[in-house]
């Protein structure tokens, strides 16, 4: 081999060992992209299940609430989901009176409360609302939005109702802080005493007349400070209005349009809120221990993915989840930046336009914190997201 085929061969060799080099780096560049850890919670969620058809034997229907229970107590077993209706058989808004409970380890329905329709000191009567948790010791809290006909022109101001482990009414808690408790619940439970923080759109709100009608910047967010005593229900041990000034309107298609979710942060220092009406997630200070309104609190984020923000859960990863109301996504926000990350959609029932327009409502984490349970109130269904 002569000199000239010497240095071919070897330049040849140099360049083949620099294109595999060059190809192994893009590889591992490959591989390390493609087995990143996610940016947020629903990159990691792959499908949504049907669970099951949530109308109990009486025909109550569109179901709001929806809780996981922490604990096995009465009737419930821990990792339960308890499903609230708002509307009666004949589909009237507020005016539904149970709570379904869908057991996940049977995949079956069973019927855990039926509460009064003329339940005395519940000024203006029952319609269970998105309001609702389950304490550590038992206990079943729900809100109660009602109306005598389905419209917000007979809406009384509810009040907070208390259930026992087996489903019976306990108590009542009424107060002139409380009007039309309508948004999930955001709750530390600490055992033999818990806060609850719901928020409150009855205020100023009268009929759906008007187009459209007019909206009313008078609702609020109410902290309860609750004492649990062993063997008996909750009492209220404080109350406080920690924000206010949020807008709410009535509506002949949702009844109420007003502040819905609540989330606390992993520290509990900030209270996130969902302003449908602002089309905005606002951020409260000092929630736990506040002592005064911080009026609507500090906009975290606007627009964008959302699209009247309903349910909010705080997941796993510290983001917020929050469901639209006028479209079937859930969006998932970074409340460190604001930024929103994504819109998923999770409801595309075309009967509705956009599809899932008005179908989503209540939102919770499973015990597990690898997907979500939710409900498609068009069509009465409770679906996990996993």
């Amino acid at each position: 081999m002569n000199f000239n085929a010497r240095t071919r061969n070897t330049r040849m060799k140099t360049l083949i060992g620099a294109i595999a080099l060059a190809g192994a780096v893009v590889g591992s560049i490959a591989g390390s992209v493609a087995h990143a850890a996610p940016i947020g919670f629903l990159e990691t969620l792959h499908r949504n299940t049907t669970l099951i058809n949530t109308v109990p034997s009486n025909g109550d229907q569109n179901p709001y609430a929806v809780v996981v229970a922490p604990v096995s107590s009465g009737t419930v077993k821990q990792g339960d989901v308890l499903v609230g209706n708002f509307n009666n058989a004949a589909n009237l808004q507020g005016t539904g009176s149970t709570i379904v409970n869908y057991h996940p380890d049977t995949k079956e329905l069973s019927l855990f409360a039926t509460v009064p329709r003329d339940l005395k000191g519940c000024p203006g009567g029952i319609g269970l609302s998105t309001a609702m948790t389950m304490l550590k010791s038992g206990w079943v809290i729900v809100g109660s939005t009602p109306s005598n006909d389905g419209t917000t022109n007979t809406k009384g101001a509810g009040c907070l109702i208390v259930l026992d482990n087996q489903g019976k009414v306990a108590s009542t808690i009424v107060s002139p802080n409380i009007n039309d408790p309508w948004g999930n619940m955001a709750v530390v439970d600490n055992g033999d005493h818990a806060t609850l923080f719901v928020s409150n759109a009855g205020f100023g709100v009268g009929g759906a007349d008007g187009t459209p009608p007019p909206v009313f910047k008078q609702a609020t967010i109410l902290r309860l400070d609750l004492d649990i005593p062993e063997g008996r229900a909750p009492v209220v041990k404080q109350e406080t209005v920690i924000a206010s000034g949020f807008g709410a309107q009535a509506d002949k298609g949702v009844f109420l349009i007003g502040p819905t979710g609540l989330a606390l942060s992993q520290d509990q220092k900030l209270l996130y809120a969902s302003d449908a009406i602002g089309n905005r997630v606002t951020e409260i200070d000092d929630p736990m221990t506040r002592d005064t309104s911080a009026g609507v609190g500090r906009q975290l984020t606007a627009d964008g993915f959302l699209h009247r923000p309903l349910a909010m859960v705080t997941a796993p990863n510290g983001h917020l989840l929050v469901t639209n109301a006028l479209n079937g996504q859930v969006v998932e926000i970074d409340p460190s930046t604001g930024k929103q990350l994504y819109a998923r959609w999770i409801d595309t029932d075309k009967a509705q336009s956009p599809p899932g327009n008005g179908d989503l409502f209540g939102i919770a984490l499973t015990p597990e914190g690898d997907g979500f349970y939710y409900v498609q109130d068009d069509v009465n269904t409770l679906v996990l997201a996993k």
